[in-house]
């Protein structure tokens, strides 16, 4: 990825580079999340982020210790947790299961429309992983999808169900997302609403063969068109 430290303070800037060469900081930096500091926590928490963006395998072995992280009192430290969870969702999926009631409850967060958007995002990418995944969590980005419709967060929140919709959905998860979305694809106020709904809708009509998918009707209409012949 892109070198990021020259765009860093130079506080976050050392202390990126020493955990990252030292396994050692590292293990004290994860420590911090622990720490009675809020601040301090806050700072670990930045840190751990960009480690994650950086070099996600360097975290594999603090999974638990992120994950238990999710429940400290500031969003900041949470919402800089779960950034890092979802970039460690592809190759530590099957650990992140634990972080899904700590996400949940981060999603639902009255104080915070960032620690909102990075639970939206961690469920979203967790849950296109395997078709169960998809089933136990879609009935929570539902919720939320309703709860934010009209917040500014959503419109980020649609790329994140984009993505989700690209996954391994179950059946009846992508029906269910596509009855969902329906109506915003069809009618929706403002062009990014309508356009990127009806972006996710043709996706899953052409994965999922549902009702309405255009190339399916052509299909028909030409089958039909040769039994007459």
């Amino acid at each position: 990825m892109a070198d990021t430290t020259e765009s860093l303070d130079p506080r976050t800037a050392d202390e990126l580079a020493r955990v990252e060469s030292n396994h050692g900081a590292l293990e004290r930096l994860i420590e911090e999340l622990e720490g009675r500091g809020r601040r301090s926590r806050q700072f670990a928490a930045h840190v751990i982020a960009l480690v994650a963006d950086r070099d996600p395998e360097l975290l594999s072995e603090y999974v638990p210790d992120l994950i238990d992280a999710l429940y400290r009192p500031e969003a900041q430290t949470r919402w800089e947790i779960l950034d890092a969870l979802t970039l460690l969702v592809p190759q530590e999926g099957v650990k992140l299961a634990e972080a899904l009631d700590g996400a949940e409850a981060a999603l639902f967060d009255d104080a915070s429309s960032t620690l909102r958007l990075s639970a939206f995002r961690f469920l979203a990418t967790w849950a296109a992983l395997t078709e169960k995944g998809s089933a136990q969590v879609w009935p929570i980005l539902d919720e939320a999808i309703q709860c934010y419709h009209g917040d500014l967060e959503y419109r980020d929140m649609l790329g994140c169900v984009y993505v989700f919709a690209q996954g391994a959905l179950s059946a009846e998860v992508a029906a269910e997302l596509a009855a969902r979305l329906k109506f915003d694809a069809e009618g929706g106020k403002g062009t990014y609403l309508r356009a990127r709904s009806k972006e996710i809708l043709e996706v899953l009509t052409e994965r999922f063969g549902l009702e309405g998918n255009p190339k399916r009707k052509r299909a028909a209409k030409a089958a039909a068109s040769g039994d007459e012949e």
